[in-house]
């Protein structure tokens, strides 16, 4: 009899165990799914801006440095969406303005980083001769 009782314990402890994984693992998968549904929709807010706000040639010349250089890409769509949404935006850009706008990111970026250089002192190297035998 208790061997009985034990074994009906433990499977429903192991029917409720199984019910709570799977319980958390669809719980898991919403909010996956509700995830990914929240970031499509800031994509497609963000393209309709990025439409609404750029011409053809522009949007396509942004198209092709997201390509080539992401980060530098991603960094001036999110300066036309700042742009935009404060309302310094008021007409289409052109390809003409994109390009000052990627003159001036551009040269923000230089100032931005530092050059590193390495000095080799040539006199301190040929007195710390490691091949000589004495």
């Amino acid at each position: 009899m208790e061997d009985s009782e034990l074994e009906s314990l433990r499977s429903k402890r192991m029917a409720q165990m199984q019910s709570e994984l799977g319980g958390s693992q669809g719980d898991n998968a919403e909010k996956q799914k509700q995830a990914e549904q929240q970031r499509q929709a800031v994509e497609d807010m963000k393209h309709s801006i990025l439409t609404q706000v750029l011409n053809q040639a522009a949007r396509a010349r942004l198209n092709t440095l997201m390509i080539g250089k992401p980060e530098k890409g991603r960094m001036v769509e999110n300066m036309l969406l700042r742009m935009a949404q404060s309302g310094q935006i008021v007409n289409k850009l052109g390809e003409d303005e994109l390009i000052g706008l990627l003159e001036q990111v551009n040269s923000q970026m230089q100032s931005q980083e530092r050059k590193t250089t390495v000095k080799f002192d040539r006199r301190r190297a040929a007195l710390d001769d490691s091949d000589s035998d004495y």
